[in-house]
């Protein structure tokens, strides 16, 4: 069974992680799946925007500990050298992709499968979700990008009480926090995300992947950086067909119709 399934239909691929006896709990082939469909994202032209969901009754529950069971090992495991290959590539291929990525959160969010549902640009979730930074019940740090997302979002009171509690927070607190786009009804989840990432894989794409740059470095830049930031973005942007048609749209009173380019 593929440990993640893909579909494409008209700009948008569609990421399903497909574990779900496990509540997708990550191994490796299921980390070398995902970053393969990512790479794909990133590569091929057709695709315009993700959408990233889980299977079954979970979204994913992050780490699979089968393997790392002490008493079937005689040396403790290298946690970070399994930062260091599988998730960080993939949360710095996720980062790095100019393309949007809509993630739809269908139930427990725990551990790295959390921070990597927070590592997507839009991020929906069943009003029935929960993001749990489970580390702490394993005497662990939050990874795969949640110490940095945590604390930026959300400031560091709530970042270390999240962190150091592990307590379940539901998807509409994560909402009213600003730590997720929008908490929806269970049954509506499904078809908000597919019409939102749509909506996405047919807008402006390079517009899109600019625009994602350049929100990612003003954390980092000072207000003059980020105006020169945006000086050079808006010209490689003004350079685009999509720009043109954009404006012809609005002169002619139509919805533009992009075409990605």
């Amino acid at each position: 069974m593929d440990t993640v399934l893909s579909e494409f239909s008209d700009g948008l691929l569609r990421l399903t992680l497909n574990r779900p006896e496990k509540l997708n709990a990550f191994n490796e082939e299921m980390h070398l799946a995902l970053r393969a469909g990512l790479e794909r994202a990133g590569s091929d032209p057709s695709v315009r925007a993700v959408l990233l969901t889980g299977a079954g009754c979970g979204f994913s529950a992050g780490q699979d500990l089968s393997a790392r069971d002490p008493r079937n090992r005689t040396s403790a495991p290298d946690l970070g050298h399994s930062l260091e290959t599988f998730y960080n590539p993939t949360l710095r291929l996720m980062r790095r992709l100019e393309k949007p990525i809509v993630c739809a959160v269908n139930g427990v969010a725990a551990g790295a499968g959390a921070n990597l549902a927070l590592a997507c640009d839009i991020v929906l979730a069943a009003e029935s979700a929960k993001f749990i930074q489970s580390f702490v019940r394993l005497g662990l740090i939050p990874d795969a990008g949640g110490s940095w997302t945590l604390a930026r979002r959300l400031g560091e009171p709530r970042a270390k009480a999240l962190a150091m509690l592990g307590e379940p927070l539901d998807a509409s607190t994560a909402a009213a926090w600003g730590l997720i786009w929008r908490a929806v009804p269970d049954g509506e989840l499904a078809s908000e995300a597919e019409a939102l990432a749509r909506k996405l894989a047919s807008g402006p794409t390079q517009g899109l992947g600019l625009t994602k740059r350049a929100i990612h470095a003003a954390s980092d830049n000072g207000f003059e950086g980020q105006l020169d930031l945006e000086r050079d973005l808006q010209r490689q942007a003004g350079l685009t067909a999509d720009y043109s048609e954009g404006v012809m749209a609005f002169l002619e009173k139509r919805k533009p119709e992009f075409q990605g380019r």
